[in-house]
């Protein structure tokens, strides 16, 4: 019954020397028919155990490539089946490696997540700690299309009064107008800069767009 042969990063001994004699037949050193070592030669010259000699040639002959008979040593059958059997062995090798290659680049990528997620987290931590010390960061809120409070002035919204944060800057269409007085419109798509304490974002979002 023929064996199929299963790739490792490190082959066992026995596979190692069956793919060595192999290379050796494929390379035309031996001619079929040609009689070789015995087992125990085998096992002298590879400085293994006779055991693993013996796994070595039962690949072989059942990869159809050689013969071993005990006491009459080994008998090349195929310098074909030698090559396929040195062929099927890089195929399956390659594939192992290209396998490695991308479980190794998967870890990779999951360590890069897992690095942005901790950055991530220490960043907002670290800006949510800023905030709290120093209320003069200013928020952004885009005034949507449907606000109640487009095209009136902030003084006619009484903007301060219902959400405690002071705007400090209107952009508009790429133009920022900086400390905008009273009687500054507010209009749809604004981005709206303004000062205050945590909780005024919340207040201006409900503010601007059901003017509650």
């Amino acid at each position: 019954m023929e064996k199929h042969i299963t790739a490792r990063d490190h082959p066992p001994r026995y596979l190692q020397i069956a793919i060595d004699f192999a290379r050796k037949i494929a390379e035309q050193q031996y001619e079929v028919g040609d009689r070789v070592f015995a087992r125990s030669a085998v096992a002298s010259q590879y400085n293994v155990s006779s055991e693993t000699a013996r796994r070595a040639m039962c690949v072989l002959e059942d990869m159809k490539i050689v013969s071993a008979e005990k006491g009459s040593g080994v008998h090349i059958l195929s310098i074909e089946n030698a090559v396929a059997f040195l062929h099927q062995y890089q195929s399956i090798r390659s594939l192992t490696d290209l396998k490695s290659e991308l479980m190794d680049d998967l870890n990779e990528l999951q360590n890069i997540k897992n690095k942005i997620s901790t950055n991530l987290d220490q960043l907002v931590e670290k800006t949510d700690r800023f905030k709290d010390v120093s209320p003069f960061i200013p928020y952004e809120y885009l005034v949507p299309d449907d606000s109640p409070l487009n095209e009136k002035t902030l003084a006619e919204t009484n903007f301060w009064h219902h959400t405690m944060a002071t705007i400090v800057a209107i952009q508009r269409q790429g133009e920022l107008i900086l400390s905008p007085g009273p009687y500054a419109l507010i209009k749809a798509k604004d981005i709206l800069f303004f000062i205050g304490e945590r909780s005024s974002y919340d207040r201006v979002h409900k503010f601007v767009s059901t003017n509650q």
